[in-house]
């Protein structure tokens, strides 16, 4: 196999949940089918390493100081929603439900990621929490994940606001829509009991 291909394939298994047959695939598509689409993607990719940098307020991708979110007037500025990743708060963003800011952690608590509260952004937010931007917030949204490592890292941070003036909510989880019952979890069933309102 030419040392271009394979360096492509090993490139392209390193994405998330990309194996070697997805990589193949993919790469033998966009070298047979679709070379122009494989040079914008380059280009695409060369020019979001070189251009995106880190929200220097809520820590997401962004091309300037601060991202659209941190500068939009219209944002509440009393609610600070919590999230793990940047894609987590673009799924947020997506329902058009929330209105507040936001802050990103990237990433979660976690042993096997050997991941502490420094490396992942909890003390960056309980500084921020600290300073002017944290004077208007009221109340901070947790929006990690139900792992075992989102709910550590949700419980760190409500530990660490004991006593502050800042309601801490924790996002809800339940059946999900459109679901019947029989198929849910019993997790998921004795979580949506206990949280019903």
């Amino acid at each position: 196999m030419a040392k271009a291909l394979e360096s492509l394939l090993r490139a392209l298994q390193g994405l998330p949940g990309v194996g070697a047959k997805t990589a193949s695939r993919m790469a033998f598509h966009l070298l047979q089918h679709d070379r122009d689409g494989a040079l914008e993607l380059a280009r695409a990719l060369t020019r979001g390493v070189a251009e995106l940098r880190h929200c220097t307020r809520c820590y997401t991708f962004t091309d300037a100081d601060l991202c659209p979110t941190c500068t939009d007037p219209a944002r509440d500025d009393t609610l600070l929603c919590v999230v793990e990743t940047p894609a987590d708060q673009a799924a947020l963003e997506r329902t058009g439900v929330y209105k507040g800011r936001y802050f990103v952690l990237m990433g979660k608590l976690g042993p096997l990621a050997a991941l502490g509260p420094q490396e992942n952004g909890v003390l960056r937010l309980l500084e921020r929490l600290q300073g002017a931007q944290g004077d208007a917030v009221r109340e901070l949204v947790l929006a990690t994940s139900f792992t075992a490592e989102g709910e550590a890292t949700a419980h760190l941070i409500s530990q660490a606001l004991k006593g502050r003036d800042i309601k801490v909510t924790r996002l809800a989880r339940g059946v999900p829509l459109g679901s019947e019952l029989e198929y849910v979890d019993l997790g998921t069933i004795a979580h949506a009991l206990a949280d019903r309102r």
